[in-house]
């Protein structure tokens, strides 16, 4: 399970369906409506957050809107309602990381993406994250 801190907009079409899907999952797993992955440290962020529900619904609806944005039709009747809740800190370390990893997929999956990201140095955040200083979060798997 990967739920980017990355904005999604850097993603490929193959990367923003995944996340989709695993932010769908995500939202099962925080709703107790599955048993798998209960444990799965990338949760950690959204249980630390005081309405970790609302704030793993807030975080799909910008997936949402940046497959609307990109044609695709995902369907918004799998999320909850579009509440406003505390943004959760993420590190500039932990974006500086994602983004490496992902120019790394899409050099191999996707050139085209990999073309439009490769200049990145600094990334911008999915909205729903407050980027602080500080090296990758505890919670990454390396």
């Amino acid at each position: 399970m990967r739920l980017w801190c990355l904005h999604p907009g850097y993603l490929d079409a193959k990367g923003l369906l995944s996340l989709w899907r695993e932010g769908l999952l995500a939202r099962k797993v925080l709703l107790h409506q599955t048993k798998g992955y209960k444990h799965h440290p990338q949760l950690d962020r959204f249980r630390a957050n005081s309405q970790p529900v609302v704030a793993i619904n807030r975080y799909l609806w910008y997936v949402y809107s940046e497959a609307v944005r990109r044609g695709y039709h995902f369907y918004a009747g799998k999320l909850g309602p579009k509440h406003r809740c505390l943004r959760i800190p993420v590190t500039d370390g932990q974006l500086k990381y994602e983004l490496n990893h992902l120019k790394t997929k899409l050099k191999s999956r996707d050139l085209s993406g990999y073309r439009k990201i490769r200049t990145v140095k600094k990334p911008k955040a999915h909205p729903l994250f407050k980027v602080v200083e500080g090296d990758i979060e505890s919670w990454e798997r390396r």
